[in-house]
């Protein structure tokens, strides 16, 4: 398991994919990012999906922050 901070990115998709890339098959991340104006929550579903992972947990962490818990499933 890892745990990834996003809450600085510049670019959350970009990152997410990045470390989304370099994890292992199995491998379970949680990944921190910021709300902003929830459309990047709703994004995170959808970008979870499409980059072949399995969303097994997802909450707000804080008043700013949201978690989610992704396992890689595939190449």
């Amino acid at each position: 398991m890892k745990r990834i901070d996003l809450r600085k990115s510049k670019d959350l998709f970009a990152d997410l994919k990045t470390h989304i890339d370099d994890a292992k098959i199995g491998e379970v991340l949680v990944i921190l990012f910021e709300i902003g104006d929830f459309s990047n929550v709703e994004k995170s579903y959808k970008f979870v999906y499409d980059n072949e992972c399995k969303l097994l947990n997802s909450l707000k962490f804080n008043q700013s922050d949201w978690t989610i818990v992704i396992k890689k499933d595939t190449l």
